[in-house]
């Protein structure tokens, strides 16, 4: 079962005529989602989300997925000025420039997952923080959007949000930054324009959640009465996850997104920040 996210107003008829389009797509285990910009503008014109029932098993049931898709939905089958491809995972890991050497990308993601001969790394030049990302892609999913859009380009999820974030961001004191999907979240601490601390955490009860954040604080000496924490992605101040962290954690906000879009989506401007923000 797949429950689908969309905007109120039907735009399927406009985007056919529309010029300089440019899609962006953003890919989970949890799901799947577009956004269609002008080009010239950057506005975004038109949104959708595909949410799965639960978290497939592999890229292999991925695909699937994304194939049946791409059958039905019209969006998908329109001609893009540019395609960019987003990979959501927690298969990659942060290492500084300086150290950073292309012939060890297996050695640095070994260090936190276990990686296959098999398996395919790359990574993305974040110049923001002077550094690379190294992760492994869903390389079955690239390769079916070639047959479909020929090239495009592609990144890992985490690196748009800390650059996203980055330019945001003019504290002097730590800042929690926490994007929430249904099975793991990215919990990033940002201070004086400098990533200080990035993970990915996997997580089944709201037990899991507070834990990996509250040790987190301990270990960079946060105090729960002082830092500010911002949440995005998929969590509602009426959710038990969101409710736990509250009761520990005085200074709690959501992490709004200015984008029009939106005012036609029935859903909180905090969410899908990666797309949207």
């Amino acid at each position: 079962m797949i429950k689908e996210t969309v905007q109120k107003k039907n735009k399927i008829i406009s985007l056919k005529k529309a010029k300089d389009i440019e899609l962006s797509i953003q890919f989970s285990l949890d799901g799947f989602s577009f956004c269609v910009i002008n080009s010239k503008t950057k506005e975004a014109l038109y949104f959708k989300k595909y949410q799965f029932e639960g978290t497939l098993n592999s890229p292999e049931d991925l695909l699937k997925k994304i194939e049946a898709i791409f059958k039905k939905d019209t969006n998908l089958q329109l001609t893009y000025s540019k395609v960019t491809v987003i990979h959501q995972n927690n298969l990659s890991t942060f290492v500084p420039s300086k150290y950073f050497d292309e012939n060890s990308l297996a050695t640095y993601l070994n260090l936190n997952i276990k990686v296959l001969k098999t398996d395919f790394i790359t990574f993305d030049d974040i110049h923001s923080i002077d550094a690379k990302n190294v992760y492994v892609p869903y390389v079955n999913i690239n390769n079916y959007l070639f047959q479909n859009f020929g090239e495009f380009e592609y990144q890992h999820h985490s690196s748009i949000l800390v650059e996203k974030l980055l330019k945001l961001e003019s504290s002097h004191q730590k800042k929690m930054y926490i994007n929430v999907s249904k099975s793991s979240f990215d919990l990033m601490i940002l201070e004086n324009k400098k990533l200080i601390f990035s993970n990915s955490f996997s997580y089944t009860t709201k037990e899991d959640f507070i834990y990996y954040i509250l040790f987190t604080a301990e270990q960079l000496l946060l105090n729960t009465e002082e830092f500010e924490l911002y949440f995005m992605g998929e969590i509602k101040a009426e959710s038990e996850i969101y409710t736990i962290a509250y009761t520990y954690i005085k200074n709690i906000f959501f992490l709004e997104s200015k984008n029009s879009i939106f005012k036609d989506l029935e859903i909180d401007n905090h969410s899908n920040y990666i797309l949207l923000g």
